[in-house]
């Protein structure tokens, strides 16, 4: 197999990689992400002149989720991998195997709100407004969301479903395995 841009790899073995390694790829994404959020946050902040964490909040919320947006479609669409995709060996493709178009890692990026969204939703039609009630709920809700793979074809996330792509691993084949499959 070669790698974007036409080098010559070893060979990486594609199979699905396991539910666990995606969500240790999810987690270590929220990491790396704190520091961008809090760069723009830091941003935004200083160019709108915000004096007050409530003041403009939704303006804010609305720059961080574009920024977002273009991390995401960037990488996706770029190479298939983010950051923390590139430490767990990780790519994301299109079903039939090709790298994604800009249009189809944004759609990707969108519906991949379903993560959250749901949980929050139910949060709020419930009145929870404590820290702990609502990364409760969050924590419950992404716990069903990467249940929700093991019924889904090839046990991908709905977003991955929605979107016709997947995620593939690339991780090197050992040298045994290597051999033994060509």
């Amino acid at each position: 197999m070669t790698l974007a841009g036409g080098r010559a790899a070893a060979q990486i073995d594609t199979a699905r990689p396991t539910l666990p390694r995606k969500l240790a790829a999810f987690v270590y994404e929220g990491v790396l992400l704190f520091g961008v959020l809090m760069i723009f946050g830091y941003l935004f902040s200083s160019l709108t002149q915000q004096r007050h964490a409530l003041q403009g909040k939704t303006g804010l919320q609305a720059f961080l989720f574009v920024i977002l947006g273009i991390y995401f479609s960037w990488f996706w669409s770029r190479s298939g991998q983010t950051l923390a995709m590139k430490t767990w060996h990780l790519r994301v493709v299109r079903d039939d195997g090709m790298p994604l178009t800009q249009a189809r890692a944004l759609a990707r990026y969108v519906a991949a709100w379903l993560w959250f969204l749901p949980a929050l939703g139910i949060a709020h039609a419930l009145g929870l407004h404590t820290t702990g009630e609502i990364f409760g709920m969050l924590s419950l809700g992404i716990g069903l969301y990467a249940a929700l793979s093991f019924a889904l074809p090839g046990q991908q996330f709905l977003h991955d479903v929605i979107c016709s792509t997947r995620v593939i691993s690339t991780l090197p084949l050992r040298n045994d395995a290597a051999k033994s499959r060509g």
